[in-house]
């Protein structure tokens, strides 16, 4: 199968080049449509603090985009062919209930840590609770990556999930640092410039994203799962 596939693809430098850029068009496509839903959001609504719960809750399918294209570079790099739009699919519809379920509960937790920080004036404490609650959020967001990689490429029970992304916050630390800087490009390119602009750059989040966190896979690989 995979030597039919590359013959598809064809042996010359030009032919796996358009076949690279093809792939990550579609990739580009595939994200900015799952993201559309997330931009309208967010441009329909008033930047009023009262309105953090639904700018929050407007994130939903962005995690199940991001598995599906992690899933999909890495079927991409195993198996090259001209029809990329099928791994994509067939990562989402692999990985999507797995994804929602700690990604819904961690946009809950979020929203609660987001709303403590908005109003951290009006209760007592604030000037602490809302450093506090702004360090919670790097961490979550942080382990939330990890969260992706194991969901997107294993299939662990849920609670084994959690501890195996809680184990990689640790070990694979360059990766976490990987996508922590992710995670503050994506944050600078929303407040400086515009939503529109990470809508259109998604193609590009995904693929540092691969980058950043192939060791994770790697290392989850090696330390649990079976080699028999």
């Amino acid at each position: 199968m995979n030597t039919a596939h590359a013959g598809e693809i064809g042996p010359g430098t030009l032919s796996r080049l358009t076949a690279a850029i093809y792939r990550y068009l579609v990739l580009g496509v595939f994200l900015a449509v799952a993201g559309l839903p997330t931009l309208l959001l967010w441009i329909l609504l008033a930047r009023e603090p009262a309105n953090v719960v639904l700018f929050v809750a407007a994130l939903l399918p962005v995690a199940p985009a991001l598995s599906a294209a992690l899933y999909a570079q890495r079927a991409w790099s195993k198996e090259p062919d001209l029809s990329p739009a099928r791994p994509l699919f067939r990562g989402l519809r692999l990985n999507l209930r797995d994804t929602l379920s700690w990604w819904v509960p961690v946009l809950a937790f979020t929203t609660v840590l987001a709303v403590n920080v908005v109003f951290a004036e009006g209760v007592a404490g604030g000037r602490i609770l809302r450093p506090v609650c702004v360090v919670l959020m790097v961490v979550l967001a942080v382990w939330s990556g990890h969260l992706l990689v194991v969901t997107s490429f294993f299939s662990f029970r849920f609670r084994d999930v959690l501890r195996v992304a809680a184990v990689e916050f640790f070990r694979s630390w360059k990766s976490s640092l990987g996508i922590f800087s992710l995670l503050v490009v994506a944050t600078a390119a929303v407040v400086l410039s515009s939503e529109a602009l990470l809508l259109l750059s998604g193609w590009a989040f995904a693929v540092s994203l691969w980058l950043v966190v192939r060791p994770v896979v790697a290392d989850v690989t090696e330390r649990f799962t079976s080699h028999d």
